[in-house]
C-alpha cells in the first residue's frame, strides 16, 4: 500500500503542473557605469550622469504597484530573458506580435524569448541551475522557496488592488507570481448549435442539459456532447474538476469533508453533488447523445468539428476557449457556460491562475526593473490573457470572458496536519480524483454504453473503494 501512496503523490504533484504549457541571465551591457571622480572635489563622487537616471532609480528596486506604465524608466536600456511553456504562440507569430507592441512604449528594453515544450520538467532544471534569464512561469516549487528565486511584487493586499489571485504564490504576506491568464471550469458549446435546436435559455441543471443535448440530436446534425473519451486526460482530468464547489456550493469539501465522508458518492435526490455531476456523462452516453463511436475520439480533430457547428458541447475548462475559436472560421460562436448544477438557487464556478510570471531574484537591478515592466504591460495592456480566452487577470484590463449569473468560488485547503489525506485516499482507493483518475471516467462511458453496469452498481463501487480506503488508512468519518 505504501508504494501505491508515494506514486500517487508523485502523480498530484506533476498533475498540478500540466496546465492545459534559456540562457544564462540577462546581464551584458547592464552593468552601472564606473563613477567618474573629479580631482576639484578631492575624490568625492559625481553626481551620475542624467542619461543614467533610470538606471540607478532601478537600483532603488520597484514594485508593481509603483510602475507607471509609459510614463516611468523610458530611458532604462537593457535585455531581458523570458522562458515560457507556450511554444504554439512562438511559432505562430503572437508573441514576437506582443513584444514589438511593448518597444512601442519601451523601446530600450529588448525581451528574448523561449518556448519549451517539456515546460514541466525543464523548467524546474532549469530553476535549479539559475540558467534560465530573468522572467518565468513558476513551476512546482514549495512556497516556503519562492523568496530563494523569485522578487515579490508586493503585499498580496497591495496586489490583490490590481489582479486576481494575488494569493497563490504567496510567502508570507508577500505575493510573487500573478498569472497570465486565469482558467474557469464550466461547459464550451456552439452558439448557433444550440439556436438552431431551439435552445433559447442555458441550462442550469443535469436535466436541462440532457433536454438540451435531445434538442440537439433532434433538430440538428450536431453531436450534443462530444466526450473525448480516447484522449484520456480529458475524462478525469476534466470532469473531476467539478468535484467541490461547483457542486455543492460548499468551498470546504472538496480538500476537508470528502476525505471524511461516508457516502460521497450518494444520490443528493436535488441534482447536486458527485452523483450528479458524473450521471450526466452516464445519463448522455445511455441516451445515445455522444458521439457514434466514442473509442474514435480525436482531440485535434475536434476543435474545428466545435468551430463549423459539428459539435454542441463539450466539458473542457475556459483554457480551450482560444484554442477553439482559433480552429475555424466562425470563433464568434464559441460560447461558456457555468457547469449545469445549481445549489440553493445558484450556480458556481472556480477560477484560478495559469500559470504564473516570476522575476528572478539574481537579476541585475536594472533587469528586475525591466522585467517588472514588461509583466505589468503584459498584464494590464497586451491583451493576451483575452486573447487566450482566459479569466482576466488584471482588474483593470478588458476583457471578453463572459460567465453571467455565477458566483465564482474557491476549495479552500485542506486542514492544517490534512494536507497529504487526499493523496493518500486517492492512491489507497485507486480512484484519483483530480490526479489522473481517467480510467474511472471513462469507465462511466464503457458501461452506459454497453449496458454493463448500472449508474448505481459504479457509484456503490466507489462508495466501497473509498470506505476501504478510511479504514485502511484510518480517517475518521465525520460526515
Amino acid at each position: 500500500m505504501k508504494l501505491k501512496r508515494v506514486l500517487a503523490l508523485t502523480l498530484a504533484a506533476a498533475m498540478t503542473f500540466s496546465l492545459t504549457a534559456c540562457g544564462g541571465g540577462s546581464n551584458e551591457g547592464t552593468t552601472p557605469a564606473p563613477t567618474a571622480v573629479s580631482e576639484e572635489d578631492d575624490g568625492a563622487e559625481a553626481p551620475a550622469p542624467a542619461a543614467d537616471a533610470d538606471e540607478a532609480e532601478a537600483e532603488a528596486g520597484v514594485t508593481y504597484a509603483s510602475i507607471k506604465l509609459g510614463e516611468d524608466y523610458q530611458n532604462l536600456t537593457t535585455t531581458i530573458k523570458f522562458i515560457h511553456h507556450k511554444t504554439d504562440r512562438e511559432e505562430d507569430g503572437t508573441m514576437a506580435d506582443l513584444i514589438s507592441r511593448f518597444n512601442g512604449v519601451y523601446p530600450n528594453i529588448t525581451v528574448e524569448t523561449e518556448g519549451i515544450t517539456d515546460y514541466q520538467e525543464d523548467s524546474l532544471l532549469r530553476l535549479s541551475s539559475g540558467d534560465w534569464g530573468d522572467i518565468m512561469f513558476i513551476p512546482a516549487v514549495d512556497a516556503a522557496e519562492l523568496p530563494t528565486y523569485f522578487v515579490p511584487y508586493g503585499t498580496v493586499s497591495e496586489m490583490s488592488e490590481y489582479i486576481n489571485f494575488a494569493d497563490q504564490w504567496k510567502n508570507g504576506d508577500m505575493c510573487y507570481g500573478i498569472g497570465y491568464m486565469g482558467n474557469a471550469q464550466g461547459l464550451l458549446y456552439n452558439k448557433k448549435v444550440f439556436a438552431d435546436a431551439g435552445v433559447t435559455k442555458l441550462p442550469a441543471t443535469p436535466d436541462e442539459y440532457i433536454a438540451a443535448l435531445q434538442a440537439i440530436k433532434d433538430n440538428t446534425d450536431a453531436i450534443p456532447l462530444y466526450t473525448n473519451y480516447a484522449a484520456g486526460w480529458t475524462m478525469g482530468g476534466q470532469w473531476d474538476a467539478f468535484l467541490g464547489a461547483i457542486t455543492t456550493g460548499d468551498e470546504t469539501w472538496l480538500n476537508q469533508k470528502f476525505v471524511h465522508t461516508a457516502e460521497p458518492f450518494k444520490d443528493n435526490g436535488d441534482g447536486t453533488g458527485a452523483y450528479a455531476l458524473y450521471k450526466i456523462l452516464y445519463d448522455a452516453t445511455e441516451k445515445g447523445l455522444i458521439e457514434d463511436d466514442y473509442t474514435t475520439t480525436d482531440w485535434e480533430g475536434c476543435k474545428p468539428m466545435i468551430n463549423n457547428g459539428e459539435i454542441g458541447s463539450m466539458v473542457l475548462g475556459s483554457w480551450a476557449i482560444a484554442q477553439m475559436k482559433a480552429a475555424g472560421d466562425h470563433p464568434d460562436d464559441i460560447g461558456y457556460m457555468p457547469f449545469p448544477i445549481t445549489v440553493n438557487g445558484k450556480q458556481y464556478a472556480t477560477a484560478g491562475p495559469d500559470y504564473c510570471y516570476g522575476i528572478n531574484v539574481n537579476a541585475s537591478e536594472e533587469n528586475k526593473t525591466a522585467a517588472m515592466i514588461f509583466v505589468k504591460w503584459m498584464v494590464e495592456e497586451s491583451g493576451w490573457c483575452d486573447l487566450e480566452g482566459g479569466y482576466p487577470i488584471s482588474k483593470s484590463a478588458d476583457t471578453s470572458f463572459v460567465f453571467d449569473g455565477v458566483t465564482i468560488v474557491n476549495n479552500v485547503v485542506a486542514l492544517e496536519g490534512e494536507e497529504d489525506l487526499m493523496n493518500e485516499m486517492n492512491a489507497e482507493s485507486e480512484l484519483s480524483f483530480n490526479a489522473g483518475g481517467d480510467a474511472k471516467v471513462q469507465r462511466i462511458v464503457e458501461a452506459a454504453a454497453t449496458g454493463a453496469e448500472t449508474f448505481d452498481d459504479i457509484m456503490e463501487d466507489w462508495t466501497e473503494a473509498w470506505n476501504a480506503a478510511q479504514e485502511e488508512l484510518g480517517i475518521g468519518v465525520l460526515y
